[in-house]
């Protein structure tokens, strides 16, 4: 049997009110890696806020059925699968990004979640 970091994810409550749902449209709505490294980034940048941007679509969608950590890091790990090729800085940037989502959900930590996938964080 493989390894599924969801395993180490200790369950908690989240608390999801009209201002957390009104701070997850306003990251939707914003731009996204803005700090991306490079020249000509652009359709690299708009590929990945598209991922992002699906991302925060499936919780808007879900997360007040789903109020559990556990749920929102199985929305980020199928998001972050689909990120494995990505260069380091990619990675980083993209996991910043995640961490604003999670600061905006009151997760404190993804218990490994996001190192698994990104390297480190």
């Amino acid at each position: 049997m493989d390894y599924d970091p969801i395993d180490d994810v200790i369950e908690e409550k989240l608390a999801i009110d009209s201002d957390v749902m009104a701070q997850l449209q306003s990251f939707r709505k914003a731009p996204k890696m803005r700090m991306l490294p490079g020249d000509d980034v652009d359709a690299e940048r708009q590929r990945l806020s598209e991922l992002l941007d699906t991302l925060v679509d499936r919780l808007i969608d879900g997360i007040e059925a789903h109020p559990g950590k556990r749920w929102v890091m199985r929305e980020f790990q199928r998001s972050l699968e689909s990120m494995g090729n990505e260069d380091t800085e990619v990675r980083e940037h993209a996991g910043m990004e995640l961490e604003t989502i999670m600061d905006i959900l009151g997760i404190e930590s993804s218990d490994g979640l996001l190192s698994c996938y990104l390297g480190g964080l």
